[in-house]
């Protein structure tokens, strides 16, 4: 049994500390942290009534070091949990070295001024988290996170050589607003809005945002129209599967959703660069983020399903395949379970058994790991004994696209 410190309050950080709870075999103490004591509050007290376990709170800057060094070191966790936004990650990592304590995340870090998704900040921190003795695993959301776990586990049971990889992520949820984000909108706006890119060839090939559009039949959601995305485990995924010839990332948006996106771009309302407003310095998206609907508010009124997953074909004992391994989460049995959406749940269980595997041993080492670079199976097997289980369908031919 481990104590465990989770920085961060919203949706995915209420999910897994839910989800904590209910494993106390393995999470014998759990602090709660963030900027908003408030917000852990209402966690610990969701988290009391649903499974009975006690949970401890903490206010904390996390772009603070000192101030998040002095909080390891008051709770003396063996890991850390960053589920806080991405511009924080590499604080959180020189408060786990100052410390010598193993560390989490779902998300790689990003720069506030600059829409940029790339793990070379990150990975930067490999051979001093080695030299302290202790581990840093990245990713471990749902993508990032299960779908890089999806491809480790093809590679190792479905396909011995993977040719070409889809991530396919379709949120068929409706939460009866005219426009709202499913996390954290600043961060999602930035994602969808920045340029598409995808690995083929050896390289990388840019194009527009959200101009290559593919139509998908997604498994207990319908027809989606789905868009080419960069995503941050195409880095990852390019360079621990060299052979892979080609990796996309693809999303679905509904038309009313990409209408009000551009509405917003057009107007400047997307801009991540300060403007001078009533003579006091602002970013629009900031301002645009405290006046759209707060994500974890969406649980109640969100209904429908997510169906996300890894499409690879390849050959397998000499023969050409193609494998479908997916996972379909519905919003509502979400809600009732942890009293958050489906998004948020199919972060958040993922970052709890990324947790639980490094608490028990079962993934190890010492350095900064993505999360494909360890044994998928452990994983697999918690994500069915945990709510997000998965199915494996062989498909006919390969994406005709």
């Amino acid at each position: 049994m481990s104590k465990v410190l989770v920085i961060g309050a919203g949706g995915v950080g209420s999910v897994a500390v839910h989800k904590m709870a209910m494993n106390p075999d393995i999470f014998s103490h759990i602090t709660l942290a963030s900027r908003r004591i408030v917000s852990c509050e209402k966690v610990a007290e969701s988290v009391k009534a649903r499974t009975g376990v006690t949970i401890d709170v903490a206010q904390v800057d996390a772009d603070n070091v000192e101030e998040t060094v002095a909080l390891i070191e008051k709770v003396q966790p063996r890991l850390v949990v960053n589920l806080a936004l991405p511009y924080q990650d590499l604080a959180i990592m020189d408060a786990c070295l100052a410390t010598k304590t193993d560390y989490l995340d779902t998300a790689n870090y990003e720069p506030r001024d600059t829409a940029k998704f790339e793990y070379s900040w990150q990975w930067a921190y490999h051979d001093r988290f080695k030299q302290a003795g202790i581990m840093a695993l990245l990713g471990s959301g749902f993508d990032p996170g299960v779908t890089s776990v999806f491809a480790s586990y093809i590679k190792k049971h479905l396909l011995d050589r993977i040719d070409t990889l889809d991530i396919l992520d379709c949120n068929g949820g409706d939460h009866g607003q005219h426009f709202a984000t499913n996390f954290n909108p600043e961060i999602n706006i930035r994602e969808v809005t920045a340029p598409s890119r995808h690995w083929e060839g050896g390289k990388w090939v840019e194009g527009p945002a959200l101009k290559h559009k593919q139509v998908f039949d997604f498994d207990q959601v319908g027809e989606k129209n789905m868009y080419l995305m960069y995503h941050e485990e195409l880095e990852s995924l390019a360079k621990f599967y060299p052979e892979i010839k080609r990796i996309r990332f693809w999303m679905t948006f509904g038309d009313a959703y990409l209408k009000h996106l551009e509405v917003l771009q057009n107007v400047g309302m997307t801009r991540i660069d300060p403007v001078i407003y009533n003579g006091q310095e602002i970013i629009p998206l900031q301002f645009l983020k405290t006046v759209l609907p707060e994500p974890s508010s969406l649980g109640s009124t969100t209904k429908g399903k997510t169906n996300i997953g890894d499409i690879a074909t390849g050959q397998k004992d000499g023969q050409q395949k193609t494998v479908y391994v997916y996972n379909v989460c519905d919003h509502e049995d979400a809600y009732a379970e942890t009293g958050n959406q489906a998004v948020s749940y199919t972060t958040g269980v993922p970052a709890m058994i990324g947790a639980a595997l490094m608490l028990t041993g079962a993934w190890k080492g010492e350095g900064v790991f993505n999360i494909e670079q360890f044994d998928p199976d452990p994983f697999m097997d918690m994500l069915n004994k945990h709510g997000l289980p998965w199915q494996v369908k062989e498909l006919d031919k390969p994406l005709d696209f």
